[in-house]
């Protein structure tokens, strides 16, 4: 594949679930945080973060409180429970293995364009992960919360004179996917448990990503 790939001008990356295998790991960090609340609440907890993933803990969290227990936070007490979920979980992303095929797609790409991580994590923490598992390299730009994922593309689409049209967002979240939508940017979906629309058809992994791409480009 080198004419597709080739054409496209840059790719957007998604994180958790992505490229590092470590969705599991914060759903389970949102069990343990509410661990003292009732079990129908931890349920409704953990259906809410599979449901969407890619928006950022901090307001996961406070729509937890506001929506599920009734309970509102004050901005600082959210920043808190927010604190606390970074403990649970940086050190166990930082280990978690790759997502199949993501770094030897990287390997072969990440020379030849732009590449960019764009992330619910809060920016300084995803650095950090991303830093600490040697991955650095591989990107133009590694962005989070609190900004949110359209704003972050449109700013890199001015900041590169980048032609939506010729960019492709890999994620495996409808907020991935609806920030692809919004900023008319091609999709391709890395499945977790999220049910795409049926336009979407998602890859189980990144082992077969290079000729999904190719698949977009195609009739070029």
């Amino acid at each position: 594949m080198t004419e597709p790939i080739q054409s496209i001008e840059a790719l957007f990356f998604d994180f958790d679930g992505v490229l590092a295998d470590s969705v599991q790991i914060k759903t389970k960090a949102f069990e343990i945080l509410f661990k003292d609340f009732s079990d129908e609440i931890i349920k409704a907890v953990v259906l809410h973060q599979k449901l969407h993933g890619g928006i950022s803990r901090v307001e996961k969290i406070r729509h937890t409180h506001e929506n599920i227990i009734k309970s509102p936070l004050t901005k600082k007490e959210v920043m808190e429970w927010a604190d606390r979920y970074s403990d649970l979980v940086v050190e166990e992303v930082i280990r978690v293995p790759w997502i199949k095929g993501a770094k030897a797609f990287l390997d072969k790409y990440s020379s030849k364009l732009p590449v960019f991580v764009i992330s619910g994590t809060p920016e300084t923490e995803l650095k950090y992960v991303v830093e600490q598992r040697e991955m650095s390299h591989y990107f133009k730009e590694i962005l989070g919360s609190p900004v949110r994922k359209p704003e972050h593309i449109r700013r890199l689409l001015a900041k590169y004179s980048l032609a939506p049209e010729q960019c492709v967002f890999i994620g495996d979240a409808l907020t991935d996917y609806n920030a692809a939508l919004e900023t008319s940017l091609h999709f391709i979906g890395i499945q977790g448990e999220v049910h795409f629309p049926d336009t979407v058809k998602p890859l189980p992994d990144c082992q077969g990503l290079e000729i999904a791409i190719k698949s977009l480009f195609k009739s070029r």
